[in-house]
């Protein structure tokens, strides 16, 4: 009751959204979970508008869906982006310059995969010992460093099975991947993210918090959008896939703004609902260790191969 095998784009005319918005210059190619077999009824529109602009996603309502349009560049470097890019389904590319970044993006897939791993992986280990580093300083943010620790993990072994980073699916991809010396260490993020926690008030609580801290960092429609996603996991009764697409959500965030925390100390209050952080600095630091030696194993075994 949750899978659409079509691509949906056939339901909405893409042509007409990208006319009113003026984007009949730029190559353009739909991407995210929406040219996926898996997408749910909640999930936007990826519309990737190359027009070398790099501001901020905007999230746009059109005839009752919602589109992010993200702004990319045809030069683009970054692993992450790169990995968004593959397996577009291109709407608009006059020069061909699309469709030739794709074949390069297609090429290099599986070294693309391994790079965005160990990145995330390092990223993660970094966080662990900002948390260690915190509770030692009493610093208020030491619990939101353990979550994004969690969570950077999460992208590692996605990545590592050559699956895209996809909030909202991510949870039901890391239970189905096959049993290996990588997989068994799905067990260090389902321990350490606090989804059996999960309850109606509880989640209820954190969309709250996670749309206002949304509203704060990214200003953009992001919002709308939580909302929705939520609205789907609860009726559909998926509350340990909602709390980890949330977590996700504001981890994102967190790290947007990590390099001004100590002008925003205030912003704790937000955050201890949305993160639903961990309060116990013993089971912190014991969440923060089992990353940590986790990373560290996965890190040995893929440059062991």
């Amino acid at each position: 009751f949750l899978y659409r095998k079509t691509v949906s784009s056939n339901h909405m005319d893409l042509q007409k959204f990208i006319e009113t918005q003026e984007l009949s210059n730029f190559p353009i190619g739909l991407g995210g979970c929406r040219t996926m077999d898996y997408f749910f009824d909640s999930c936007d529109y990826d519309l990737m508008v190359f027009d070398e602009n790099s501001s901020n996603n905007q999230i746009i309502s059109f005839e009752n869906n919602l589109i992010t349009i993200h702004h990319a560049s045809l030069s683009e470097t970054n692993t992450k982006k790169l990995l968004q890019y593959d397996n577009l389904k291109i709407l608009q590319d006059e020069s061909w310059n699309l469709k030739m970044l794709l074949s390069t993006i297609s090429e290099k897939r599986s070294l693309l995969f391994s790079d965005f791993a160990k990145n995330s992986l390092i990223e993660s280990i970094f966080c662990c010992q900002k948390t260690k580093d915190g509770i030692d300083n009493n610093d208020v943010f030491a619990a939101c460093w353990q979550k994004c620790a969690s969570y950077y993990l999460a992208d590692a072994l996605s990545s590592l099975n050559n699956n895209p980073s996809s909030p909202s699916h991510m949870l039901g991809s890391l239970r189905k991947f096959k049993k290996n010396s990588i997989n068994n260490h799905i067990s260090s993020i389902l321990d350490t993210t606090g989804i059996e926690r999960a309850t109606p008030t509880l989640l209820e609580r954190m969309l709250k918090s996670t749309i206002g801290f949304s509203d704060l960092v990214e200003k953009n429609n992001h919002s709308e959008l939580i909302q929705q996603k939520y609205d789907f996991f609860l009726k559909n009764s998926m509350l340990s896939d909602c709390y980890f697409y949330l977590g996700y959500v504001n981890k994102e965030n967190f790290i947007l703004i990590k390099d001004e925390l100590n002008r925003k100390q205030d912003l704790i209050h937000i955050l201890k609902i949305a993160f639903d952080i961990e309060a116990d600095s013993n089971l912190l630091q014991h969440h923060a260790e089992t990353i940590q030696s986790t990373c560290n194993d996965v890190l040995e075994i893929i440059s062991s191969t």
